[in-house]
C-alpha cells in the first residue's frame, strides 16, 4: 500500500542533498541535479523515512533528462514498503508526501497535462507530467526528486506514484519568479532509461491493464501464464541469497525476465 513511508533524503557527510523515493528495494530514483554535480560510484547517505540510514552509491545518471538512481547497499535490507505505480490521469488529483523539512507544506494540486512530451532543462524530451499546486510557495526547488502521487479526480482512488518531481516553470510575467506549475518525470519514462531495474511490482506502469484483463487481478492470484516468470523471479532471489549469482546481475536477469512477459503480453500472450 503507498504510503508516506518509501521516500528518503540524501547525503553526503553530514549536508543534504534532496530527496528521493524507493522505486525498489534496491534503488532510489532523483532528480540528478539533487546530487549537486556527484559522480558515478561516488558514495551518499540515505535517510529513510523511519530514521534509519544505509549507504548508497551514485550507479546511473541520465544529464538530459535529470534522472538518476541510487543503488542501496548490498549489506542493508530494506524492509520498508515499495509504492504501488499507475499512470496518471487529466484532471486527477496529486499529492506530494515528501517535504524538504518538517516545517514545509505537503505540496497537491491537479494534473494538468497527463503523459505529455516535454522538453526539459537538461535538452531531453521526455514523458512528463504537467502540476498546477494549490501552494503558492514561489520557489519549490526543495521538493525536487520526492514522488507525486495520484489520487483521482474526487480523491477517493487508490494512491500510487506516478512520477517524480524534477523541476517548475518560470512566471512569464516575471522571470525570476516560479509559478505554481511544476513538472514530473512519469515512472515510465524512468523505466525506459534505466533498463536494469526491478520491475515486476511496475508491470501495470509499462503495459496498464485494459478492461479485457482486469478480472484477471480482482481475487489477487496469480495468472497462469504469469506463474513460471514468478518463479523464475523467486529462484533469482534464492540464489543471491546462496552467492551464485553476483547480486549486480540479479536486477538485469529480472528485468529480462519481466520484459519478455510483457512483451508476450502484447503478442496476445502467445510468447
Amino acid at each position: 500500500m503507498t504510503g508516506t513511508s518509501y521516500w528518503v533524503d540524501l547525503y553526503q557527510a553530514q549536508q543534504r542533498l534532496g530527496g528521493g523515493f524507493l522505486l525498489t528495494r534496491r534503488f532510489v530514483l532523483t532528480a540528478l541535479h539533487c546530487l549537486r554535480g556527484l559522480s558515478l560510484d561516488e558514495h551518499v547517505g540515505i535517510e529513510l523515512a523511519d530514521g534509519e540510514r544505509v549507504e548508497g552509491r551514485v550507479c546511473r545518471q541520465d544529464k538530459e533528462a535529470d534522472l538518476a538512481l541510487v543503488e542501496i547497499g548490498a549489506g542493508h535490507q530494506v524492509t520498508l514498503p515499495i509504492p504501488a505505480a499507475d499512470v496518471a490521469r487529466d484532471g486527477d488529483r496529486w499529492r506530494g508526501p515528501y517535504r524538504p523539512a518538517a516545517n514545509d507544506v505537503h505540496l497537491s494540486g491537479r494534473v494538468s497535462a497527463g503523459a505529455a512530451q516535454h522538453l526539459c532543462v537538461g535538452g531531453a524530451t521526455i514523458e512528463a507530467l504537467q502540476l498546477t499546486t494549490d501552494q503558492h510557495l514561489g520557489d519549490y526547488s526543495g521538493y525536487s526528486g520526492g514522488p507525486v502521487e495520484g489520487v483521482g479526480d474526487d480523491g477517493t482512488r487508490q494512491p500510487a506514484v506516478v512520477g517524480i518531481l524534477i523541476e517548475q516553470a518560470p512566471d512569464r510575467a516575471a522571470e525570476a519568479r516560479a509559478a505554481n506549475v511544476l513538472f514530473a518525470a512519469t515512472i515510465r519514462e524512468a523505466i525506459r532509461r534505466f533498463d536494469h531495474l526491478d520491475v515486476v511490482h511496475l508491470i501495470d506502469v509499462l503495459r496498464p491493464p485494459g478492461p479485457d484483463r482486469d478480472h484477471l487481478v480482482q481475487d489477487g492470484t496469480t495468472p497462469a501464464r504469469f506463474v513460471g516468470t514468478e518463479a523464475l523471479l523467486l529462484q533469482l532471489d534464492a540464489w543471491a541469497q546462496r552467492s551464485l549469482i553476483d547480486p549486480s546481475q540479479i536486477a538485469e536477469l529480472k528485468f529480462m525476465a519481466v520484459k519478455a512477459l510483457i512483451d508476450g503480453e502484447g503478442n496476445g500472450g502467445t510468447a
